[in-house]
């Protein structure tokens, strides 16, 4: 780079040195004798073009070299591996290439970490709801396995007691009647305490392979005399066998659970679809109502105990919280969606064998 440049330098000391040199050439003739003038010419004119040159030089060195040099070291430092040669311009054209190359795999690196870290930034507040609706549950099975016996025996007792009443007033009718409501209300007590101990009771064993399709059959077999099912048509589709992980007692418990609720949240009219379907390395089973619909605020506050959609003294909130919770000892989930065309829709999901 310097040789060039000096060559450069000289080139343009003597284009500019020459035509001077030309024409102050009679000047100094007349001012000089010839004698002088043959001695200091040669002289004269190397000392003109070597300061011309020393000086073009460095202004282009100052100007031109250094950031050419500062741009081969950098060119050099992109272009380690560059076993190609060629001129700078080239090399230069080749290491921007190769850094664009580089800068984009690096901006595609960082976008698929940004994807994972999204996605991971969703399934943390996906789990922190389920830990505070876990821990809201647990919350609720340690404050029933305190008071559930306490509660249960005077239940009990009031029970043998309206049986006594029974027995000895057969013929009060009136009596009667005031017997099974209130039977009515302590049996509604009592089935409010059972769903508060199933939030906090472990599971009863490990889950074994079952198939299904019985134990859908047999539940709306049993549903079938219910009066809540005198104008509802239960449809029953996939295939004749789906096997999964799970225990047939809390499966039919849910099973029956989102049965009922469906039925009555058509106010027992309509038709209800449960439909069993693989689902890759798990087994589904959906249950679809032709009901209103569950609202976005209702959405999001289906799970939780206590809360529930039906009018008062219809529901306690409990089921599917306790169904929710059944099914996760098992791995499992159960969503709630909407059914295209209106309605509800319940999907369990659980492993596959």
């Amino acid at each position: 780079m310097r040789l060039r440049l000096l060559v450069t330098s000289l080139l343009i000391a003597l284009v500019t040195v020459a035509p001077t040199w030309v024409s102050l050439q009679p000047l100094l003739r007349r001012a000089l004798n010839a004698e002088a003038w043959q001695r200091a010419s040669t002289l004269v004119l190397a000392l003109d073009v070597g300061l011309a040159t020393l000086l073009v030089y460095l202004v282009l060195h100052f100007t031109v070299g250094r950031p050419i040099e500062r741009i081969e070291k950098t060119v050099n430092d992109l272009a380690r591996d560059d076993r190609e040669g060629g001129a700078l311009l080239l090399r230069l054209d080749r290491a921007l290439r190769r850094l664009a190359l580089d800068l984009g795999e690096e901006r595609r690196r960082n976008q698929s970490q940004l994807d994972e870290l999204t996605t991971s930034h969703a399934a943390l507040l996906k789990l922190q709801a389920e830990l505070v609706a876990t821990d809201r549950l647990a919350t609720v099975g340690k404050l029933a396995s305190g008071v559930a016996h306490e509660v249960g025996n005077p239940l009990s007792g009031i029970l043998g007691y309206l049986s006594v009443m029974r027995m000895r007033q057969p013929d009060n009718a009136e009596l009667i009647d005031l017997v099974q409501r209130i039977e009515a209300e302590v049996q509604r007590i009592d089935q409010i305490v059972r769903g508060l101990l199933e939030l906090g009771r472990p599971s009863r064993g490990k889950p074994q392979p079952i198939d299904v399709r019985p134990v859908i059959d047999s539940c709306v077999k049993l549903l079938g005399a219910s009066l809540d099912f005198e104008g509802v048509r239960v449809e029953v589709e996939g295939p004749s066998s789906l096997w999964l992980l799970a225990e047939t007692g809390p499966l039919s418990q849910v099973l029956v659970n989102l049965l009922l609720n469906a039925a009555q949240a058509m106010s027992g009219k309509g038709r209800i679809v449960v439909r069993a379907e693989q689902a890759g390395a798990s087994a589904r089973v959906v249950v679809e109502d032709e009901g209103p619909g569950l609202s976005a605020q209702a959405k999001e506050r289906l799970f939780e105990p206590f809360f529930t959609t039906k009018a008062a003294g219809k529901g306690t909130g409990l089921g599917l919280a306790v169904s929710r919770h059944l099914l996760s000892q098992f791995e499992g989930e159960l969503r709630v969606g909407d059914r295209p065309g209106g309605g509800a829709r319940f999907t369990i999901e659980l492993p596959a064998p």
